[in-house]
């Protein structure tokens, strides 16, 4: 037995370039660098945990500074070589920013950059974890880093690039290091476990490979701790990864996850049991149940993958594609949204037992759940007016239905029965009954045109709709007065001389109503006038309003129930309503006409007010104090 026994990943960490594993890119330019004799002063290496950024810098460091360098094949005999493999601080400084990161610590760095290495050609200050530093420390090093000494070199290391200022990555070549693809892991860990005599199957090491999220440093030392269990006699299978780290079997989440496809809800709650019996915390159950249904997903919706994606090998599929037969993909997926959620809320509770059980309990009634949904999404369609797609589903623990085309339902029309199959029939006359009832009318269902005495009425509702502008919408509403609004003629009358000034065709709101006419009418209208009232203006109007429904366009199709709300005036609206409210002021004071000025300040000194007065009043929903 060996009296101090070093760790694998510590054991087999690379000592040259090409040692690296993966990272193919950053290999060939650090190699290319050295050969031609192209250094910088400052690199920035960053990417996930365990892909080979310090290992890599300090490669680097060596090739630098062996004694028979620079070179890409660093002894590892020499002096300056055996000092970096074992960490000896004298011409390569390694920091932990995590520990180091006030700004004395850098002041400190600076003060010693200054001093000439010992007994190698560069000194190198390797940063691990660099976006630990403060502000103020990074601040500090910007002129060192930027400008160091000829004979040194700073090389940062970090996992997360984005707390990095961008005055320091901008002074750094960045070298950025990818996870480490899953084969690449897997015929390392063969390699260090032939080596090491490790009894241990192909399987185990692609499924530690699969679960170390790219990084080798978790899959090596993984596969240390399980050389423990190593036996001539039977080799480590990923059963005994699962149990050694707390995992679900794929047995166990194949049984839980059958009776919940079946919506057994008695069978789900003692399976659930016997799992939680094992040990296995609540947390852990859940993140492996939605695995599980991530893997069923892609197998139901892409079909033949690969066993590196959905990390299952062959009679694992089998078993799996089995289980999916009778589902469909949306159902996964609304078992995934469940699983998810109550995930989420077990991070929250005080007791996750009672949450996992109403958790499996909730996706164990997949049938109805799923139908339910349906349910209201397709009335939901309904009441929006689109068309709801059906779909023809059947119970799970049945043989499935022939019918697997998806039926599609017209849109309902007054006379017209929608094409839906018995099962869904029921549905669909409810939510039609509920459309007849309620008058909810969509875009399929028409209305009976209006009365011919609201003619004139819809076409000013119509005109005042598609007027762009809100402040000026809002003015025409409450100043103006239609009087004729048809595709020969838009007559519009205004009493305050000051918006009749406004919107009279040389004023500047005038191009609003002429856009509006526009909008309503395809080739606009011949005369565009908007004037002062005039004493025939009620007959005129009467004789509008029973003109003949061709000559105004269209109503908008609302609910009879439900009036449409106003939209809401926006701040910036507000305030054009009181500049131009100040402008009309402003031009009321500096009138030729004393007779107007006059009559405004009699109506406001005798208690009534002014059109415009009461116009804002009325926006704003204000009231007078006296």
């Amino acid at each position: 037995m060996e009296k101090n026994y070093i760790p694998l990943y510590r054991k087999y960490r690379p000592q040259a370039i090409e040692q690296i594993v993966g990272q193919e890119h950053i290999k060939k330019a650090l190699a290319n660098a050295i050969q031609m004799d192209r250094i910088s002063h400052a690199y920035l290496f960053t990417g996930p945990r365990g892909t080979g950024k310090t290992s890599t810098a300090r490669i680097f460091a060596k090739s630098l500074n062996c004694e028979n360098g620079p070179t890409i094949s660093p002894c590892s005999e020499c002096e300056n070589c055996r000092n970096i493999t074992n960490s000896i601080p004298i011409d390569v400084i390694e920091i932990d920013a995590a520990s180091n990161r006030s700004v004395n610590d850098a002041d400190e760095i600076i003060q010693k950059v200054a001093l000439a290495p010992v007994q190698s050609r560069y000194k190198i200050y390797i940063i691990d974890e660099v976006h630990m530093l403060t502000n103020q420390a990074f601040n500090a090093l910007l002129k060192t880093l930027e400008e160091p000494p000829k004979n040194v070199i700073f090389i940062l290391a970090t996992t997360e690039v984005h707390k990095v200022l961008d005055t320091i990555k901008s002074r750094c070549q960045r070298f950025d290091f990818k996870r480490i693809t899953t084969d690449d892991i897997s015929k390392h860990l063969r390699y260090i476990a032939d080596n090491e005599n490790i009894n241990i199957t192909d399987e185990a090491l692609s499924y530690i490979a699969q679960n170390s999220a790219g990084g080798m440093r978790d899959s090596i030392a993984l596969l240390d701790q399980l050389s423990v269990l190593n036996s001539t006699d039977e080799a480590i299978s990923v059963d005994d990864i699962n149990s050694l780290l707390g995992r679900l079997s794929f047995d166990s989440l194949t049984s839980l996850f059958s009776a919940i496809a079946e919506s057994n809800q008695n069978q789900a709650l003692e399976v659930l049991n016997s799992i939680y019996n094992q040990g296995n915390e609540p947390s852990q159950i859940l993140s492996n149940l939605l695995e599980y249904l991530r893997n069923a997903l892609i197998l139901k919706s892409v079909g033949n993958v690969s066993n590196a994606v959905v990390q299952l090998n062959d009679e694992q599929t089998k078993t799996l594609n089995a289980k999916l037969e009778p589902l469909e993909a949306h159902q996964l997926v609304s078992l995934i949204d469940k699983c998810a959620s109550y995930a989420k809320e077990l991070k929250l509770t005080s007791n996750p037992k009672l949450w996992l059980d109403v958790a499996i309990l909730d996706m164990a009634n997949l049938v109805q759940n799923t139908k339910l949904e349906d349910l209201q999404r397709r009335i939901s369609m309904l009441e929006t007016g689109e068309a709801p797609r059906l779909v023809q589903t059947s119970p799970y623990n049945t043989p499935p239905s022939p019918v697997k085309k998806t039926e599609v339902m017209k849109p309902i029309k007054p006379e017209v029965k929608p094409v839906a199959s018995k099962v869904e029939e029921k549905p669909v006359e409810l939510a039609k009954k509920q459309v007849t009832e309620e008058e909810v009318l969509t875009d399929s269902v028409p209305m009976s045109k209006p009365a011919a005495s609201n003619a004139l009425k819809t076409s000013w509702a119509k005109l005042l709709e598609n007027i762009s502008s809100f402040p000026s919408r809002a003015i025409l509403k409450q100043q103006a007065v239609p009087v004729i609004i048809s595709e020969d003629e838009v007559v519009l009358s205004i009493k305050n001389p000051s918006w009749l000034k406004q919107f009279s065709p040389e004023g500047s709101k005038h191009s609003s109503i002429v856009e509006a006419v526009n909008k309503m009418y395809p080739n606009g209208a011949k005369k565009i006038i908007v004037r002062a009232p005039e004493s025939n203006d009620e007959a005129i109007r009467k004789e509008q309003a029973g003109s003949s429904d061709d000559e105004t366009p269209a109503p908008a199709q609302v609910s009879k129930s439900v009036k449409a709300p106003e939209p809401e005036m926006k701040k910036e609206e507000i305030v054009q309503v009181i500049e131009a409210k100040e402008d009309i002021d402003a031009e009321l004071e500096n009138s030729s006409d004393d007779s107007t000025l006059a009559s405004t300040k009699k109506s406001a000194s005798s208690g009534y007010h002014s059109d415009n007065v009461n116009m804002v009043m009325d926006l704003f929903e204000g009231k007078f104090i006296e």
